[in-house]
């Protein structure tokens, strides 16, 4: 494994950087933690425009064709700083699968559309009852003549207020095996409604219900009975891209703890040539590398189609702890200021509270380590 950025990285990793510190700087992030659409429209369409939302699509839909890991390089950009925006939702939870298991049709139907920064995607798939449970979701869809009439509710949904289409799994009845199917459903069809979710990071969810929502056999992604398989695979990677996010994160937390050590001035000296600070700085630094070799071990595995959900877990498990870990230990650092809503380091703090349970709790994912273990 060579874990050495490619020239296409590297400049990927430079353009990206430059692009979200200029266009959408910490203070931006504030205010659009209290904006109801929870993103800039205009970096949105600047996003299209660089090419990061066809960023792994092919040039035959409008994409750039790069690879996973050049994925993983921008989704840890996106983390450094924090950017808001339906990104993660419209390109890891749906472009993704509508290209791997999409028919011809449904491709050319919608993934250019997202590749120019047109349409918005995301999944509803969260119960209250039941969370991401596959086997306690009761949300279903009917057969209803020659097409289906979806009804049952779905929380925690990113950014569904601003989503033209969203992906939905649904118990089909009349299916052999009871399976859940996925579906494509618009927002904007009758029976849908949409409530906004408060939310600790303003990020925007929402909570929506289906009421006699009327679908067709097209909008059916994968064929009847597959949502579980597609899900399982979608959130697979949808789970490693959040934890490359979090990488870039963290590693920004650190960034901002070394530099404020070295700039502030107490008894005369800079807090951080006191040993306390410095074994703090370090144990950060040891814990974010680490993060980000599970990351690239478990994306290059996925990236060249090796087994890689032992990795993916591990490093879910791990962004989990060192995300905690490491925005309090910034928040420490930066003392009484560090609590505060008006710094930057407290919009981290609050994102990594908010990050552990996605896709899963860390139970899920010990489990399966666990397992792969032999226990």
């Amino acid at each position: 494994m060579d874990f050495n950025y490619t020239e296409q990285q590297l400049m990927l990793r430079s353009i990206a950087r430059d692009f979200l510190s200029r266009e959408c700087p910490r203070s931006a992030v504030r205010l659009l933690e209290k904006d109801e659409k929870g993103y800039d429209p205009v970096i949105w369409q600047r996003m299209a425009e660089l090419g990061w939302l066809g960023l792994v699509l092919p040039e035959i839909y409008g994409g750039m064709e790069a690879g996973f890991m050049e994925l993983v390089v921008l989704m840890e950009e996106i983390g450094r700083n924090i950017l808001p925006g339906p990104y993660f939702a419209t390109v890891a939870l749906a472009a993704l699968p509508v290209l791997e298991y999409g028919n011809e049709v449904q491709k050319s139907l919608y993934l250019p559309p997202i590749a120019r920064g047109e349409k918005i995607w995301t999944l509803a798939a969260e119960e209250a009852d039941a969370g991401s449970d596959f086997n306690a979701m009761i949300t279903y869809a009917c057969p209803d003549g020659d097409g289906y009439c979806l009804n049952g509710g779905k929380t925690f949904v990113p950014y569904a207020a601003a989503a033209d289409y969203m992906l939905v799994p649904a118990l089909v009845p009349s299916d052999k095996e009871n399976g859940l199917t996925l579906f494509i459903v618009e927002p904007s069809l009758m029976g849908v409604k949409v409530e906004l979710v408060p939310t600790l990071t303003g990020e925007n969810l929402g909570s929506i219900r289906f009421r006699g929502v009327r679908l067709a056999e097209k909008d059916i992604l994968g064929g009847l009975g597959r949502a579980e398989v597609i899900m399982e695979n979608m959130l697979e990677k949808a789970g490693l891209l959040k934890c490359a996010e979090v990488s870039g994160a963290c590693q920004a937390v650190l960034d901002m703890s070394s530099a404020y050590a070295q700039e502030r001035v107490q008894f005369g000296h800079p807090i951080g040539a006191f040993q306390t600070i410095q074994h703090r700085l370090v144990d950060m630094l040891t814990s974010v590398e680490g993060l980000k070799y599970l990351v690239y071990q478990a994306a290059w595995l996925m990236s060249v189609g090796l087994p890689c959900s032992e990795q993916v877990a591990m490093a879910k498990v791990k962004a989990n702890d060192v995300y905690q870990n490491v925005a309090l230990a910034g928040v420490k650092i930066h003392g009484a200021i560090g609590f505060s809503q008006d710094h930057d380091i407290g919009l981290y703090y609050r994102r990594a509270l908010a990050s552990r349970f996605f896709p899963y709790s860390n139970d899920h994912y010990l489990e399966k380590i666990a397992g792969h273990i032999g226990l």
